[in-house]
């Protein structure tokens, strides 16, 4: 993403208009993912969206470059107007940069309010931005080590997600449940929180809508 295209985002997104995103979601993800696509490449999440039906609407009408553009101007935009917090907890859950999601769950366990100690509280949450993902591994290769289907793919040490690693003093079932609830509880209501930032201000621009 270039500082030119990073510092004018309202004048330049008011002069696309009408372009819209089919969703919220949609949005953020492509937002997202423009951290990792450079101009020359288009990456497996751009090609499975482009895959999609083409049924009409302005954003149709842009090249892939365009479009690329446009998702950075409006990067630009949702990272300037949304709160460390919230910028963070939809960076940790859904960008493919891997570099930035990892600097943004590591944010985001420290703004985390839990009686857990530290290892549980750092466990917990980060399972919670990067969910076990089920059939990932189809067997191990010559030196032991895993095998992935996908190396776009991030996935945790199967280990990661034991629940017994998280907690070095072995409490009580029903309080490391009462942790992992709350903590889990806590980050979700913060992507809920972002989300209806996100829905207000995509409203706001005019850019949400459903393709005709």
């Amino acid at each position: 993403m270039s500082n030119v295209t990073a510092a004018l985002p309202r004048r330049m997104l008011a002069d696309l208009q009408p372009a819209v995103y089919q969703s919220v979601m949609a949005a953020i993800v492509r937002v997202l993912a423009a951290d990792s696509t450079s101009n020359a490449t288009r990456q497996s999440w751009q090609k499975l969206i482009d895959s999609g039906p083409r049924t009409g609407g302005f954003r149709t009408l842009l090249s892939a470059r365009d479009q690329f553009d446009y998702d950075c101007i409006l990067h630009a935009l949702l990272h300037r107007e949304l709160s460390a917090a919230h910028w963070d907890v939809l960076v940790g859950r859904f960008s493919t940069h891997k570099g930035n999601r990892i600097g943004a769950i590591s944010r985001s366990v420290y703004r985390i309010s839990t009686p857990a100690p530290a290892l549980f509280r750092y466990k917990a949450a980060t399972v919670w931005f990067i969910p076990k993902m089920k059939g990932l591994k189809v067997g191990r290769n010559d030196k032991g080590r895993d095998l992935k289907r996908s190396t776009q793919v991030e996935a945790l040490p199967d280990e990661f997600y034991d629940v017994n690693t998280w907690d070095t003093e072995a409490r009580p079932e029903s309080t490391r449940s009462r942790w992992r609830l709350g903590i889990h509880r806590f980050l979700e209501a913060q992507q809920e929180s972002a989300v209806i930032h996100v829905t207000e201000i995509l409203e706001r621009e005019q850019l949400l809508g459903h393709v005709a």
